[in-house]
């Protein structure tokens, strides 16, 4: 990393703890990332990471969210997701437009999926679990 043992164990602590923390490069990048308010940033952390980014959506936007519509619509979207591979493989060869759709839908299907499960987690199909 290049820096003192004493400036990575400052940046360990918490800035409110006896004055002693310092602003770590995360935090840092934090705040540039609101200031810019630009999320290529933080695509461009996770591609050089060897990954994509994908939003987690905030289940409370949707609180009539139920269980069955929610898993036919990630049925449908991993059959999208399908069919945008099939078509772009059927000369051989997947051209960097095909590739641009195959991710578009892939990162949608991850975001849904994310969101489904993370209202399972909250607990939002409880009445829908009670009634069996």
């Amino acid at each position: 990393v290049g820096v003192s043992t004493s400036l990575l164990y400052k940046w360990s602590q918490p800035p409110e703890a006896s004055g002693s923390g310092s602003k770590n490069p995360l935090d840092r990048m934090i705040n540039l990332m609101k200031a810019a308010n630009d999320p290529q940033m933080i695509d461009w952390i996770c591609e050089q990471a060897g990954g994509y980014f994908v939003r987690n959506p905030d289940s409370t936007e949707e609180s009539d969210y139920d269980v069955m519509p929610a898993t036919n619509e990630i049925v449908s979207q991993f059959s999208a997701l399908l069919s945008e591979i099939s078509e772009a493989a059927q000369d051989n060869a997947i051209a960097n437009n095909e590739s641009i759709r195959i991710r578009k839908v892939w990162n949608a299907l991850k975001s849904f999926t994310e969101g489904f499960v993370k209202c399972c987690e909250e607990g939002d199909f409880n009445k829908m679990l009670g009634s069996k």
